[in-house]
């Protein structure tokens, strides 16, 4: 089959598109055909050695969307359409940036759904973990919404599937650059406000907040929500997993809530309640950039440029 396998850690240039051996079905695990696939910031930071886990060579690649081409299990059929996120995938073993990936049976989910290869493969991780921050954040009808880095992939999966069920909400983004203001009003939003150096530059307080820059600005975000607000830290996209110097009783304004949403919990009872969701409010999931397998040194390029807005995945 072919793959894209990383030798060692470096930038773009390290992704090597090869033949390699199709793995062979072992008791627990099955072989699935990757129809497609969306490209992560985690990724980004595995093949540059920021993951300190994972050995080289390694074939990349944390989610996956396609058909069971051989099984172990009587409950995966061959030709099945099926969804596969995170787990150690692409981490511990070797992922789905390839046209077979061999999975675990337990992280295997069966799906029904009507969308064509190309937006199912924007949908797994990206609209998973939007959706299930949003369930999260108890959102209603009347929110502010402040969406923090609204034009990463996961920003604009949540806008989506807000505008689809609630056409009048507001929901504003936040951008490093300003550069990127007429793109995030056209693609929906109704405000955008600066985040210069980790800090909003506003008055303005919100009801419900989605962090996705992450710890780096948690503190700063948390000056910025009503009472009665609920911040859900989904994201790592500045770089920093870990919080320094966040006192919770006085960083947390009284009142306030902080949640969390992590997409490594997922089964296919909650991934088809989102494409059942996708599916009433007729959400738009269409990525921004589509590209072959042979073109992933390209994908992480354009992720990595900062002019990306969405999503952007691989087609088989």
């Amino acid at each position: 089959m072919k793959a894209i396998v990383v030798k060692k850690a470096g930038g773009p240039e390290v992704l090597k598109y090869k033949e390699v051996k199709t793995p062979k079905v072992k008791p627990g695990w099955s072989l699935v055909k990757v129809k497609g696939f969306g490209i992560n910031h985690s990724e980004i930071f595995t093949r540059q050695g920021e993951s300190p886990s994972v050995k080289f060579p390694r074939i990349l690649g944390i989610e996956c969307v396609g058909v069971v081409e051989k099984s172990t299990s009587d409950k995966l059929q061959k030709g099945q359409k099926v969804i596969s996120v995170m787990g150690e995938m692409g981490r511990a073993f070797d992922g789905s940036y390839a046209e077979f990936v061999l999975l675990p049976n337990e992280q295997i989910h069966p799906i029904e759904t009507k969308l064509n290869w190309t937006d199912l493969a924007a949908v797994p991780e990206t609209f998973y973990t939007a959706f299930g921050s949003l369930k999260g954040m108890q959102i209603k009808s009347d929110d502010k919404v402040l969406i923090r880095s609204g034009a990463s992939g996961v920003g604009v999966s949540a806008l989506r599937l807000l505008k689809a069920k609630y056409p009048k909400i507001k929901v504003t983004a936040s951008a490093r650059s300003m550069k990127k203001e007429s793109v995030l009003l056209d693609v929906g939003y109704d405000k955008v406000i600066k985040d210069k150096k980790g800090k909003l530059k506003t008055d303005e307080k919100f009801d419900k907040v989605l962090e996705l820059v992450g710890p780096a600005t948690l503190k700063d975000t948390f000056t910025k929500v009503n009472e009665g607000g609920i911040v859900c830290c989904t994201g790592e996209l500045g770089g920093q997993w870990y919080m320094d110097g966040f006192e919770p009783i006085g960083d947390i304004p009284n009142g306030a809530y902080l949640t969390s949403f992590s997409s490594g919990e997922v089964t296919s009872a909650k991934l088809n309640e989102m494409l059942d969701y996708i599916s009433k409010y007729q959400v738009e999931v269409s990525p921004t950039k589509v590209y072959k397998l042979n073109q992933v040194k390209e994908a992480h390029e354009y992720l990595e440029s900062g002019h990306n807005l969405g999503k952007v995945v691989v087609i088989n």
